[in-house]
């Protein structure tokens, strides 16, 4: 397995896998909604395409992907971890791992100062993310809990107060919230299982 930059030839392949990654069996035929935010990332202001990472198997083909997107703290610009997605027939083979791992490692050769992601504690602690909360990080959802994390990279300083404060998404971020609050309770969408951007990925 290769993680590398996607290329343009690649995008199509990556919204397939993204497309069966989130695919929910009761509605055979559905557009996952993750499919669309990132085509609508790739439109806007806060898609960063060195942050736009495969993963393919021995064959070439793309079996996963992870986008890193510009977020901010108050104005300070961190990377947002997510979508992540691994095709189900290759899930459980560490390719999320080698995904994730991948994304950090380029965030922070970039200089990016930290990372920010809603998903599994059990899970992206094995990362080093930490609740957003232990870096005086706000999350726009407070039921989000400890699901929203941080990790912090080489370049953060702890002692930079522009580092601190309420995180903020790309607008297509915000438009997905608005449309999945509207159709399902404030229990479903939070539970970590139903995280719209980092879902759980067995290694």
């Amino acid at each position: 397995m290769i993680v590398r930059r996607e290329t343009p030839a690649d995008i199509d392949a990556v919204h397939r896998v993204t497309a069966a990654a989130f695919a929910k069996p009761d509605r055979p035929g559905e557009t996952p909604f993750e499919d669309t935010l990132l085509r609508e990332l790739r439109g806007c202001d806060g898609w960063m395409p060195a942050l736009s990472l495969v993963a393919t198997g021995p064959d070439g083909q793309v079996v996963g992907h992870v986008l890193g997107s510009r977020g901010h703290v108050e104005g300070a610009p961190v990377v947002a971890v997510g979508p992540v997605s691994v095709h189900p027939a290759h899930q459980r083979r560490g390719v999320g791992l080698a995904l994730v791992h991948t994304l950090l490692g380029a965030a922070d050769a970039m200089g990016e100062p930290m990372a920010v992601l809603v998903g599994s504690p059990v899970y992206y602690s094995r990362f080093g993310f930490r609740p957003a909360g232990a870096y005086d990080v706000v999350s726009p959802v407070p039921e989000w809990g400890v699901f929203f994390q941080v990790r912090a990279l080489s370049a953060y300083d702890p002692g930079d107060p522009g580092l601190r404060g309420a995180f903020a998404y790309a607008e297509p971020f915000n438009r997905g919230r608005q449309t999945r609050q509207s159709s399902q309770s404030p229990s479903v969408y939070t539970s970590p299982k139903c995280s719209p951007w980092t879902p759980e990925i067995s290694p």
